[in-house]
């Protein structure tokens, strides 16, 4: 930019423009607020276009005080408020509501309490001197206090806090183990009950046909009468009597042989009938013969002669012949 040699600033005419004029500038609430019209709230640190002006007729120690407008987020109403260099913090004006301001009253309260305080001690030597006993009553007091809470530290302080939660884990480990315990014993008896129960429904089963056996022997003939010999040789002696006939009855074999012997003697001689003694067997077969007249070959009498009487015959037969 050129300024030429003969240019003066001071011969440049000035603009005059009001002192209360606003400036449109972006900020932040600097407080959480709620709206008086809807209730919004207007949270901290929330960007607005606000328009600024200077306060007139008021500043602090020279300093001016400015004034901000806002819009609610929500309402549109508009809402004020000014810096506090005083306090070097803003102050609420009109449209809202400061939230958390609890803090606040009370440290002003506790400086207007001061201040009445010192302008009482400055008129009163007498209320300085209350003031003093006072204060040292309360030093008194906390100093106590302190030292009771350092006797209760140092009282904590023997205890070892390790340890406690290490036996605290020793207990909860021999509680779980008295727990794992408990549980196996249960499960063992509940075993033994299911097998001792399998045990003895077998057992009755195996029984059942035994009390029939004793009911039915209500009688003691029928104790005697009952055969106590094992029942598998009764049938293997049924086969051999069936086969060779009973061998314990000698007269009878005998009997057999000889009446074999003699009838075929008789025949072969050409002697019919002849009184001879003769067996059982032989005499059903002369009864026979007398009944149908006829004498009756050796071969027709096998149904009912035994095998052993058979044996006689092919042994007479082979005799005869030899003679």
């Amino acid at each position: 930019k050129y300024y030429p040699p003969d240019f003066d600033p001071s011969k440049i005419p000035k603009l005059k423009l009001p002192k209360d004029r606003q400036y449109v500038v972006r900020l932040m609430a600097p407080f959480n607020m709620r709206c008086k019209t809807c209730g919004e709230y207007i949270y901290k640190g929330k960007k607005f276009n606000a328009r600024k002006e200077t306060v007139q007729n008021e500043s602090y120690l020279g300093l001016p005080i400015f004034r901000f407008y806002i819009k609610c987020t929500r309402c549109l109403a508009e809402i004020t408020f000014k810096t506090d260099p005083e306090n070097t913090d803003y102050a609420m004006e009109h449209g809202a509501t400061r939230n958390f301001q609890a803090e606040k009253l009370l440290e002003e309260e506790e400086k207007r309490l001061q201040k009445e305080r010192e302008d009482e001690e400055l008129n009163n030597p007498m209320k300085v001197l209350e003031n003093r006993t006072k204060d040292s009553k309360l030093e008194m007091e906390v100093l106590e206090n302190l030292q009771e809470l350092k006797e209760l530290n140092q009282r904590q302080a023997h205890v070892d806090f390790e340890s406690m939660l290490r036996q605290y884990k020793d207990y909860e480990e021999e509680q779980r183990r008295l727990e794992l315990e408990e549980d196996e014993r249960e499960m063992k008896a509940m075993l033994e009950q299911a097998q001792s129960r399998r045990l003895l429904e077998d057992s009755s089963s195996d029984e059942e046909p035994a009390p029939a056996k004793s009911c039915a022997k209500t009688k003691f003939t029928d104790l005697l009468l009952e055969d106590l010999g094992p029942q598998a040789k009764k049938p293997k002696l049924e086969s051999w009597e069936r086969s060779l006939g009973k061998l314990s009855n000698k007269a009878k074999l005998s009997g057999l042989v000889a009446a074999k012997r003699k009838s075929h003697s008789s025949v072969a001689n050409g002697m019919g009938n002849q009184n001879v003694p003769l067996g059982p067997g032989a005499e059903s077969r002369s009864t026979e013969n007398v009944a149908g007249d006829s004498p009756l070959p050796s071969g027709s009498n096998e149904g009912t002669s035994s095998s052993l009487s058979l044996l006689g015959v092919y042994s007479d037969s082979e005799d005869s012949k030899s003679d």
